[in-house]
């Protein structure tokens, strides 16, 4: 047990299994190491953390923030942070507060495109949810499916949800440097997630400069991709993670990936403690 998968998503945000069931999922693959990375919250933590102490594995206390720059989401993991810091919290919720604005204009367009659809409904879907956990564009896509407008969650991006698509909206986020003090300040380390998906690996490597590493290993990127994130990063002197990014299950598929899909070595958990234990930049 030497691995680690450090990007997992529970039902506090937009995945499908509880927090405690991703530990017992990553005891299962035999993994060292978890993280739980929800978006824009820490509500599900607690109960990784207890999990992982029944099972014997570590949970990495993260978080995945939403950011923007130069016209695209760029999304920065946190790891090591105090999730229990008030004015994280407080910076947190601001941030769930952008998502739900956001939701509704995503609902509204879906409404002018001619499909009934209300935030009622994507509500109550996930009325499990802890008040603290955030909404997404999978809650949405969902709906879509319930309803029959699309087949699945995948199409429903495809043709509605997914950037540049007719339901899109990017709303006013903070900026990646923004997180990175966030994270920073809360006493964590802060990494550049799934650069693969950005198509702008000139905007990554401008962002690398204030981050303390990058998410090479990703179940959406090729081979060759990790390969070139993999040097980036050491080239820059920064850490270099990886994760499955695990959603859960929807229609039968597994988004993005199985825990355990992509992992590193559990040192990458020791270097992001000692990285995180550092005074404030």
């Amino acid at each position: 047990m030497k691995g680690a998968d450090l990007h997992t998503h529970t039902t506090a945000s937009d995945g499908t299994c509880p927090p405690a069931e991703n530990v017992r999922l990553a005891r299962e693959a035999g993994l060292a190491a978890v993280a739980v990375t929800d978006h824009d919250t820490v509500a599900g933590l607690s109960e990784a953390i207890e999990a992982g102490e029944r099972y014997g594995v570590e949970v990495v206390p993260g978080v995945e923030i939403s950011t923007a720059a130069e016209g695209k989401d760029i999304h920065v993991l946190g790891y090591y942070i105090d999730h229990r810091d008030p004015r994280f919290l407080s910076r947190l919720a601001s941030l769930r507060q952008v998502r739900q604005r956001r939701n509704e204009a995503m609902v509204a367009r879906l409404n002018e495109l001619g499909i009934d659809v209300t935030m009622e409904e994507i509500l109550a879907q996930a009325k499990g949810r802890d008040e603290a956990g955030s909404l997404g564009r999978p809650h949405i896509a969902e709906a879509l499916v319930r309803k029959g407008i699309v087949p699945d969650v995948r199409e429903a991006f495809r043709r509605f949800l997914g950037e540049g698509k007719p339901a899109y909206v990017q709303p006013q986020r903070i900026s990646p440097e923004e997180a990175f003090a966030w994270i920073h300040e809360a006493g964590g380390t802060a990494i550049i997630a799934h650069p693969g998906l950005y198509g702008r690996d000139d905007l990554v490597c401008r962002l690398l400069e204030h981050a303390d590493g990058l998410e090479a290993y990703h179940s959406d990127h090729a081979p060759e991709e990790e390969e070139r994130y993999r040097r980036m990063a050491e080239e820059a002197g920064k850490l270099v993670t990886g994760g499955s990014d695990f959603h859960g299950g929807r229609g039968g598929r597994v988004f993005h990936g199985p825990i355990g899909n992509r992992t590193v070595d559990i040192a990458v958990v020791d270097a992001l403690r000692r990285r995180a234990s550092r005074p404030p930049r």
